[in-house]
């Protein structure tokens, strides 16, 4: 996997990881502690994580095409 696919994945898991992750970090306060602020700090952090560890788990599955 080149560099620039890998960006692009990481770009890609990133922006919906921490969109799911303030989506459901929002609605776990409002139901637990009413009100519905995000847990930004969570959200970031496993924005960043998955971002990373999906697209190369990713690239480890696919054999790399030599033509």
């Amino acid at each position: 996997m080149n560099f620039k696919k890998f960006l692009i994945d990481f770009a890609f898991t990133f922006v919906v990881v921490f969109a799911v992750t303030v989506a459901v970090t929002s609605i776990w306060n409002v139901i637990f502690h009413g009100y519905a602020t995000p847990d930004w700090k969570t959200a970031f952090q496993l924005a960043i994580i998955l971002g990373i560890v999906i697209p190369w788990t990713k690239s480890l599955r696919q054999p790399e095409k030599t033509a």
